[in-house]
């Protein structure tokens, strides 16, 4: 009697061993964006720009206006006056980071210069691609004017640089 009860009880147990354990599956994936690109469009440019015996500097907003300030003025006869423009591409509807210099630029007229800092752009800190993937962004900054500041075409002898990254 003692084997009857036995042998139900070890079939009982090998079955509960079978169920006592279970397994599924799962598959891996990525998707690879396209990379984040920046191109130059537009170069910047203060126009032009007078100055008298006291400094001042001249703001260029992102959206191309200028603003004088101290002894610096601004003609009548403008000359070409442009904010830097940049086009960025990547994947539709991405946001992403601006860094914009964090050093001043010196621009010269031969022995003469002046330095470009205080960099602002729009749009600011982030911007989004649109449905197509790009979008414009424009950068200003200001121009440091010295007093009686000598008469020429001044420009930088290399360029700034305007980073973008994926956010």
């Amino acid at each position: 009697m003692k084997k009857l009860i036995f042998i139900p009880l070890m079939l009982f147990a090998v079955n509960a061993a079978l169920f006592a354990q279970a397994s599924a599956t799962a598959t891996a994936t990525a998707v690879i964006v396209g990379p984040i690109g920046i191109s130059n469009t537009a170069n910047m440019n203060f126009g032009n720009v007078a100055v008298g015996a006291s400094p001042g500097t001249v703001v260029l907003t992102p959206a191309g206006g200028r603003t004088p300030t101290g002894g610096v003025t601004l003609p009548a006869t403008t000359g070409t006056v442009a904010a830097a423009a940049f086009t960025v591409t990547g994947a539709a509807g991405y946001t992403y980071a601006i860094t914009l210099p964090s050093a001043a630029l010196t621009i010269s007229s031969g022995a003469n210069s002046m330095t470009v800092d205080n960099w602002t752009s729009n749009p600011t800190p982030t911007g989004t691609l649109d449905g197509g993937g790009s979008q414009a962004l424009t950068v200003g900054a200001t121009l440091h004017v010295s007093g009686s500041q000598a008469a020429g075409n001044y420009t930088s002898a290399t360029p700034f640089t305007v980073t973008v990254n994926y956010n």
